[in-house]
C-alpha cells in the first residue's frame, strides 16, 4: 500500500539557545495517510474553508478568537477520517541532548536523527512511503537524501521512495500537519495559557478523542500519538 507524510517542526531553536526560551520542548510531527486518501482529505479541507471563509494559510501561530469555529471544523475533520489519517510527533527535551557527545557539536545532525526517530517506528511491512517535509535551510545539502536512505534501510521489507521539501503556503497537508503539531507543543511546552483561544481549541481536540489532557502516550496509540524520547538511558 502507498502512504504519504506530511512532516513539520515546532521550536526546533532549543537546541541553539536554551536558556532564552520559553519551550522545553523541540517537536517533530508528522501526518500519516494513504496515498489513494489525499484528494478527499484535501477537498474536505477546502469544504471547510469555504464554509468559513478562509482563505488563509493555516498556521497554529496565527489561530485568534475569530477564526475558533474553522479551527474547530478542522479538528472534526481530523477526527471524521478515523484511523485513515494518523498523527504523530517526536518530543525531545533541549537541555537533555548531548550535541558535543553524540552528534560532534552539529545540531542539525541532531535534528535529523530525532526526525529518523520520528519517522521509522511507523514503517510498517509491505508498503511504499513518500514524504514531504515543509522548506527549511539546511548547512549540509543531502541531509533529507541521506534521511530517505536510513529510513529506507530501517525496514528491509519497506520502500521509502522519496523524501522532499515543499513550501508549506501551497500545501494543505503541511498546514494541517502544523496546525496539529501547534497543538501537541502547546500542551508539551505549556503555552497555551488556561481559557485562551487556543486552550479552548485543544480542549475540543482532547473532547473529541475522549481522552484527557494531551500527553506522551503510549506507542500503540494509533490517532494522535505524542513520542516522548527517553534520552537518559535505562530500562
Amino acid at each position: 500500500m502507498k502512504f504519504e507524510i506530511y512532516c513539520d517542526e515546532s521550536h526546533p531553536d532549543v537546541f541553539r539557545s536554551k536558556s532564552t526560551l520559553r519551550a522545553k520542548y523541540l517537536l517533530i510531527g508528522g501526518l500519516w495517510l494513504p496515498s489513494a486518501l489525499r484528494e478527499e482529505v484535501k477537498s474536505a479541507i477546502s469544504t471547510i474553508k469555504q464554509q468559513h471563509t478562509f482563505h488563509h494559510e493555516i498556521k497554529w501561530k496565527k489561530v485568534h478568537a475569530g477564526r475558533e469555529a474553522f479551527y474547530n471544523s478542522l479538528t472534526d475533520t481530523f477526527l471524521g477520517f478515523r484511523d485513515d489519517l494518523r498523527f504523530r510527533c517526536i518530543a525531545v527535551e533541549g537541555d537533555k541532548v548531548d550535541m558535543v557527545r553524540f552528534n560532534d557539536s552539529d545540531s542539525e545532525l541532531g535534528f535529523y536523527k530525532f526526525y529518523y526517530q520520528l519517522i521509522k517506528h511507523w514503517l510498517f511491512d509491505f508498503n511504499e512511503y513518500h514524504i514531504f517535509c515543509d522548506e527549511k535551510t539546511n548547512r549540509a545539502g543531502d541531509r533529507l537524501k541521506t534521511l530517505r536512505r536510513t529510513l529506507d534501510c530501517a525496514n528491509i521489507t519497506s520502500k521509502v521512495v522519496s523524501v522532499q521539501a515543499l513550501p508549506s503556503r501551497e500545501v494543505v497537508l503541511l498546514q494541517l500537519t502544523d496546525f496539529l503539531l501547534g497543538m501537541a507543543s502547546s500542551r508539551m511546552n505549556q503555552t497555551a495559557p488556561a481559557g485562551s483561544t487556543k486552550d479552548r481549541i485543544i480542549r475540543h481536540l482532547e473532547d473529541g478523542m475522549g481522552r484527557g489532557r494531551l500527553e506522551a502516550t503510549r506507542k500503540s496509540e494509533p490517532k494522535f500519538n505524542i513520542f516522548r524520547i527517553n534520552l537518559q538511558g535505562g530500562w
